[in-house]
């Protein structure tokens, strides 16, 4: 026989009341100091190109990096691999995350118009890249910590042995390095990272 329920008839209305007003206090129709609130309102953006990496330094520092076969151990088995490889990073059939990479992009002509070397290859690289880092804070950056395994997990198992690894402190110095506030990742400050301070020919400053 079913059961039949112990709640007295004449308390239904008051308890579907209650259980309606629950309801629309969850979905931040109340007043209680726990609801959502009627409006979310977000900080206003005082630069859209505030703390932007430099895509010069990305090019010619961090790009070979990513694409330079190097030493892998994973479960502590050795093997060698690029960041951009398939099975990896790869854009096309890799299976590493949202972190893409086309391993065939060539360096773009740094003549060429901002909106033309958005357009290349290489700045989708650049951008999928910067996507994975917190700007000016290389401690809280995935595409350093990721390779270090440092209190986090990386599918591809460790590649720098240190963060004194020589490829781990050209990513360190890009990110901590973002061109001034205002300037886009274009911006002429970005010699200032390469000595002697030429963005063709000055080697990539690491310190």
């Amino acid at each position: 026989m079913p059961r039949r329920s112990s709640i007295p008839s004449a308390l239904w209305p008051a308890l579907l009341a209650l259980a309606l007003a629950l309801g629309l206090s969850a979905c931040g129709g109340g007043d209680s100091a726990l609801d959502n609130p009627p409006q979310v309102a977000n900080p206003p953006v005082a630069d859209n190109n505030a703390g932007r990496l430099s895509f010069v330094y990305f090019q010619r520092c961090i790009q070979p990096v990513l694409n330079t076969p190097l030493r892998v151990v994973i479960n502590g088995v050795p093997s060698i691999n690029t960041c951009a490889s398939a099975g990896c990073h790869d854009n096309a059939s890799g299976t590493g995350g949202a972190l893409r990479l086309v391993g065939s992009a060539l360096p773009a002509d740094l003549t060429l118009t901002p909106a033309q070397i958005r357009n290349t290859e290489m700045y989708r690289n650049y951008f999928s890249s910067a996507g994975e880092v917190a700007i000016g804070q290389p401690l809280q950056s995935r595409l350093l910590n990721k390779p270090l395994v440092r209190n986090v997990l990386h599918g591809g198992g460790l590649i720098f042995e240190s963060p004194d690894d020589p490829a781990a402190r050209l990513i360190r110095y890009w990110i901590e390095r973002p061109m001034p506030q205002g300037q886009d990742e274009f911006s002429p400050a970005a010699a200032a990272l390469f000595t002697p301070a030429d963005l063709n020919t000055g080697a990539c400053n690491t310190q």
